[in-house]
């Protein structure tokens, strides 16, 4: 189903049988970026409980080395891959790693995401903004386009891109909605451009096995969240924020492209 097709259908679920059309008999390999800790640890940690070889994408290499010790006592194939979205060098060498160890790429996880403060349009500094878009959008686009040779030689390719509700239109403009009145307008501005790129990504590549889409894994507890934000806030268990990303990661070749969904794979508007 095309993504233009698919947007329109609001409410939308996905189908709970869908399944991963990979055919190949070695494992799959999956990057995650900022996956030493978050939601993007607790992906990491379920993607490898169905059988992916996960690397986990972390700016400090001691920090990854921690995770992934702790993802191996748990079962799961896991490496450490050294990896600032941000840097170009990084990224280059994150994508050499990749291809000299496994020769392809079947999942990319852009999960690494920043936010810098609460500031409204007219209070925010063009410093704060520029810091987020290099991490939430510029970071993405970056990684995506150097990992993109590596995933043609895929099966069975997939792209999940980790949004929030918080860049949806459709909830900035709801006076119903409980985010009306946010204003955080480098974090949620940020968040829109992404689901723009993911609809982009989705509509070039709509021709060939890849599919491209974004999620909102919800209010979780996470450093994101905030120090100290919990359930008393609302917030909820990020792991159960990760199972949305999983299934995104392992879509069978019926799959959705081009789309939003939140964390009850419901699909929501952008």
């Amino acid at each position: 189903m095309c993504c233009q097709r698919l947007a329109r259908r609001g409410g939308t679920r996905l189908n709970a049988g869908m399944t991963s059309s990979h055919s190949s008999t070695s494992p799959r390999i999956a990057v995650v970026t900022g996956a030493n800790k978050g939601i993007g640890f607790h992906v990491a940690r379920k993607l490898g409980a169905r059988g992916v070889h996960v690397l986990v994408g972390s700016r400090d290499s001691g920090r990854g080395e921690t995770a992934v010790a702790m993802l191996r006592r748990d079962g799961v194939t896991a490496d450490v891959l050294v990896l600032d979205v941000t840097a170009p060098d990084s990224i280059a060498d994150a994508v050499a790693s990749v291809k000299s160890k496994h020769g392809r790429l079947d999942v990319l996880v852009n999960n690494a995401g920043i936010i810098s403060g609460n500031a409204a349009p007219t209070a925010l500094a063009l410093d704060d903004l520029r810091k987020v878009y290099e991490t939430n959008v510029f970071g993405v686009v970056a990684a995506t386009n150097a990992f993109l040779p590596l995933l043609r030689l895929s099966d069975a390719p997939r792209i999940v891109n980790v949004s929030s509700g918080l860049g949806s239109i459709a909830t900035m403009t709801d006076p119903s909605s409980a985010y009306y009145g946010l204003t955080a307008a480098a974090y949620q501005t940020s968040k829109t451009a992404l689901d723009a790129f993911t609809v982009m990504y989705a509509k070039e590549l709509r021709d060939t096995p890849f599919k491209v889409n974004a999620i909102c894994p919800g209010f979780r507890a996470t450093d994101l969240a905030g120090p100290g934000v919990n359930a008393s806030h609302g917030a909820t268990d990020p792991a159960e924020g990760a199972d949305i990303v999983v299934r995104m990661a392992l879509l069978g070749a019926d799959g959705p492209t081009g789309a939003f969904f939140d964390s009850s794979g419901t699909l929501r508007p952008w």
